[in-house]
């Protein structure tokens, strides 16, 4: 039988799992009690395929857990009936939205009137005090049916209900990896059986190799691994089914999965007001563990959590305050989250507001945030380190009081220490920081770390951790150095000149030429510039902006960035850039209003870089943005200012942030700080090489790389074309063992080009690299067949350039003609049948695409009338093809007509057609702004399905009311009655 995923993976999960060794039917003694997995096959559970749950095991749970129900089994129908509801509802609602509605139920947040006199009691699913009191039960080949059949692998299930979905890929095939089971499930599963991933809590996937898991709706870059806590081998990759199983073991354990579930599930709205589910990685999950580990333990009153820059420590606190918050022992703790600057402020308020936690409060003055905890507030408070200036001592006494202190590094640790211990003498006190802890910060471990913690921190994740985890990405250094010759025997002679004809004073002349001579003034040579951004509008054009991204432009001060926006301008609109910069009460009125940024103007320009589509493509800047600004779009920084330490890093470690088809962040530098940044990694050599590599590196590997693939095709002449070319290159790698050696060797060569395009070097191996590119998309497998992703991974630069050869038909098309008006009348010029028939079929493809609509099915029949009377004989051939072609050059015209309507009638053109249609004396002008108004608010509240529910339409009229009725005062009700007709019909 050999090796395949069920007999060596599947199988393995579930023996990994519950002792069950299905490959010999031999079953290994478990304990009678405890939580833990029990076995049982899909066939035996009490369920029907259009099922998801299994409701005996449910309803027995309901029992067996609610004193109420179990005086009256016939209540755990009810319960049921309401879970069963929200299943039905998610194709309405959405699955995020559906899940976040079960979830309510799992935690035990959702009450019915079971209790005396109807009183309204909680109803529990599940035991979250003592796990015993559940039903573990792990299956395989799960058949749920929709509207086809899906099997997953394995699913997980507690009292009945599917809280895990997992999927197991071959180990044994080089080229599948779990990225193809992740795919299943996200792509396949949970849009075909979205009734399944209601009640889930996260789904998995693993090849026997490696174990990633994932939330329902996560696109596969955000999946993770799973990591055991104080694992001594964590660093080095991970291969074999022993190690994955203990990972498994460990992420599926019920104990592990009840916590995830209760603490650390998040539900949040980004800003495109799409409704999100978050759940914890690793380091996330075990940071926020040991602090509320910590504080229950209450003995050790502080700790440093080192998590590198980008890798989530935001969210690492989001989790620890709900955790504190939820722990009843605790006895209602006040959470108290420091930042040190107001960008900081603005990025951790808006992660805590967008997940809808609880009982949050922001202070906006000193006054406030002491008279919150003089108040003895018992809630989580956000507030802004400098608040505790001047703090009286003893303002809270309280144990239970946790203060989180976000990049603590840059933190003055001595006023830290001595005034908020003294307001708050028992505290807890926590300090994160992603940035290394060095000899210059010697204070921060003195502040926050604790004696009894190895190496002075409680919880470290390294460079390495972060991107061997794909929590952030790597950082590629360019350095692009810029001569500046200076000429200082002029100079000293035009500045003699100067201060004679200026009468100058010595003690004048030497401060001048002391401030003249700084840095800066070198910096910002308008030719310096000039050359600078020069080189940037190329760099930018050919290496970022074709792969989607976009960049950050750092200078030496605020009017460095006024002189790289203009010249900026002379290559790119000026819509493509922005500048950011604070303005002081020294500037002119000119300069505050010309480029004065307010904190709302900030948040727009963020939100419009952030939007891929925009025009928005550079933001300029020399100090804000560098800490505490989050655009995964952004991956290349021109730096041109000195910058060290954690400045420094920080700074850089804007680029490494996860976004689709980024492979590294990439800094490019102008000033020569790649000195810097590895003094601010000193303490750790090793990290520099990992986490910064400089591109000569690349350079020098791409050889080898381009050899190494190359080798695959010994003794095949690359210089023959066509097909026998072709073919003999195919033979050279037929067998799939091959295939996969060829597919791995190009992807590194692929990766390695778009790191180096437009470099210099890759033109000795430009038509080599063609070559291969021809080959490899001529033997790669096609896109229905999933089950090869390693195939679909190469970066926008190579397959640009695949494309490109296919235009210029270096690959010839053979079975479709593009159809277009040229193409058309040579048919009809040269009416050769066989063309003929090829028109034929594209204009049946063209019509089955267009089913449903009238002007295409006339056309459609009118092709059957003209097919039967060539069938018939009642028109010759030539007839045929001239009718043929009249029939094609209507249905390009039907087309152009329909694709102008669609246009045409946008949501929004159509409500300004009705509102100009119907404007009268009482309507106001702006026709436009009411518009817009009407748009903004509907895309608000509404959302897939919503028409065909009670509450969305109550939701969307009553937006129209506000914005018709009470803003502009339009009180028409026939008005009002066309323009809802026209959002049901066009949102």
């Amino acid at each position: 039988m050999g090796f395949n995923e069920l007999n060596s993976v599947e199988h393995y999960i579930i023996h990994q799992l519950s002792g069950v060794n299905l490959n010999s039917n031999v079953s290994e003694p478990g304990e009678e009690y405890g939580a833990t997995w029990k076995y049982e096959s899909a066939s035996s559970l009490k369920r029907n395929t259009t099922e998801v749950l299994v409701e005996d095991k449910v309803k027995k749970a309901l029992v067996r857990l609610n004193p109420e129900i179990a005086a009256n089994p016939g209540l755990a129908d009810e319960v049921i009936y309401k879970l069963r509801a929200i299943l039905l509802t998610v194709n309405q609602v959405g699955l995020v939205k559906a899940n976040e509605q079960f979830f309510e139920w799992l935690v035990g947040d959702k009450s019915m009137p079971f209790g005396e006199n109807n009183r309204y009691v909680p109803v529990r699913l599940i035991d979250f005090e003592d796990l015993t009191n559940n039903c573990y039960v792990v299956t395989n080949q799960y058949h749920v049916r929709h509207r086809e059949t899906k099997i997953p692998d394995i699913v997980l299930l507690i009292n009945g209900i599917p809280i895990v979905v997992g999927e197991a890929k071959t180990p044994i095939r080089s080229s599948i990896s779990w990225a193809d089971g992740a795919h299943e499930i996200h792509e396949v599963y949970e849009n075909t059986i979205p009734q399944l991933f209601v009640p889930n809590i996260l789904s998995f996937a693993t090849s026997g190799k490696d174990l990633y898991y994932g939330a329902i709706r996560s696109p596969l870059n955000y999946w993770a691994p799973w990591r055991l806590e104080n694992d001594e081998d964590a660093i080095a990759k991970r291969l074999g089914l022993g190690d994955v199983g203990k990972e498994l073991s460990d992420l599926l354990s019920p104990v592990r999965l009840l916590d995830i579930l209760k603490h650390f599930s998040l539900f949040s709205t980004d800003k495109r007001k799409r409704r999100l589910k978050i759940i914890p990685r690793f380091q996330q999950y075990e940071g926020a563990n040991k602090i509320v580990e910590r504080v229950k333990e209450g003995h050790i009153k502080k700790g440093l959590i080192w998590h590198f820059q980008g890798s989530g420590k935001s969210f690492l606190m989001v989790f620890a305050a709900q955790k504190l918050r939820k722990t009843s022992e605790l006895k209602s703790p006040t959470v108290i989250i420091l930042v040190d600057r107001t960008d900081l402020d603005t990025q951790i308020s808006g992660t805590f507001n967008a997940a809808d936690i609880a009982n949050v409060e922001t202070t906006d003055s000193i006054k406030e945030l002491q008279t919150l905890l003089e108040r003895d507030t018992r809630k989580i408070i956000l507030s802004m380190i400098f608040k505790f200036r001047d703090a009286k001592p003893d303002m809270n006494t309280r144990d239970n009081i946790i203060v989180l202190v976000d990049e603590a590094h840059r933190t003055q640790e001595g006023d830290l220490g001595r005034q908020m211990r003294a307001a708050l003498p028992n505290a807890f006190l926590f300090g994160l920081t992603g940035t290394p802890v060095n000899k210059a910060d010697k204070n921060t471990f003195w502040a926050f770390g604790s004696q009894e913690d190895d190496g002075g921190y409680m919880s470290r994740y390294t460079f390495q951790d972060s991107i061997r985890d794909d929590a952030t990405l790597p950082l590629h250094f360019e350095p692009r150095l810029v001569d500046v010759h200076v000429d200082k025997e002029n100079i000293d002679k035009a500045f003699a000149e100067f201060k004679e004809s200026t009468a100058l004073t010595d003690g004048e002349a030497d401060a001048l030429n002391k401030k003249s001579a700084k840095m800066a003034a070198f910096l910002k040579s308008p030719e310096r510039v000039g050359k600078i951004v020069k080189d940037i509008a190329t760099h930018f054009t050919e290496k970022v902006e074709p792969h989607g991204f976009k960049a950050m432009i750092v200078t030496p001060d605020r009017y460095a960035c006024i002189q790289y926006k203009e010249e900026l301008d002379i290559y790119f609109p000026t819509e493509a850039s922005k500048v950011i910069i604070s303005t002081s009460n020294n500037d002119t009125l000119e300069f505050k209003q010309k480029w004065g940024v307010d904190v709302s103007s900030q948040e727009k320009i963020i939100e419009i870089f952030n939007d891929p589509n925009s025009e928005l493509k550079f933001i300029i800047v020399t100090a804000k943005l560098l800490t505490g600004f989050d655009a995964p779009v952004l991956q290349t920084m021109y730096l041109d200012k000195a910058l060290k330490d954690h400045t420094l890093l920080q700074a850089i470690c804007r680029t490494n942030r996860l976004y689709p088809n980024k492979n590294f962040g990439r800094i490019v530098d102008y000033y020569g700080v790649f000195d810097d940044a590895a003094k601010a990694l000193q303490f750790d050599e090793e990290s520099v090489k990992t986490i910064i590599s400089n591109l000569s590196e690349l350079r020098g590997k791409f050889p080898e790389a381009m050899r190494e693939a190359l080798s695959h095709f010994e003794g095949v002449d690359r210089t023959i074309e066509g097909f026998e070319g072709l073919e003999a290159a195919q033979n050279a790698i037929k067998t799939d063992e091959a295939k996969d050696a060829f597919a791995k060797d190009f992807k590194y060569v692929s990766k390695l080009w778009e790191s180096l395009s437009p470099d210099a070097i890759l033109d000795i191996y430009a038509s080599d690299y063609k070559w291969l590119s021809q080959v490899f998309e001529s033997v790669k497998p096609p896109a229905e067949n999933m089950g090869k992703l390693l195939w679909f991974t190469l970066g926008a630069q190579t397959t640009k350039l695949i494309h490109e050869n296919i235009h210029v038909g270096e690959v010839h098309q053979l079975d479709e003609f593009i159809l277009d008006a040229d193409v058309i009348e040579e048919i009809f010029n040269n009416p050769d049948p066989k063309n003929a028939k090829k028109l034929e079929k594209i204009l049946i493809k063209r019509f089955k695409k267009h089913a449903g609509n009238p002007k295409f099915k006339s056309l459609s029949e009118r092709l059957e009338a003209l097919r039967d009377k060539a069938e018939q004989g009642l028109i010759t051939s030539i007839e045929f093809v001239k009718e043929l072609c009249k029939l094609a050059k209507e249905t390009i015209q039907a087309e152009k007509e329909l694709e102008a309507f669609i246009q045409e009638k946008t949501p929004k053109a159509a409500l300004t057609e009705l509102f100009l249609e119907l404007k009268t004396n009482k309507t106001p002008a702006v026709v436009e702004r009411i518009v817009n108004d009407i748009d903004a608010h509907v895309r608000m509240v509404s959302f897939d399905g919503w028409q065909q529910t009670s509450n969305g339409e109550r939701e969307v009229q009553k937006s129209l009311r506000k914005i018709l009725w009470a803003k502009y005062k339009i009180k028409d009700q026939a008005l009002f009655d066309r323009a809802y007709a026209y959002i049901k019909e066009y949102y």
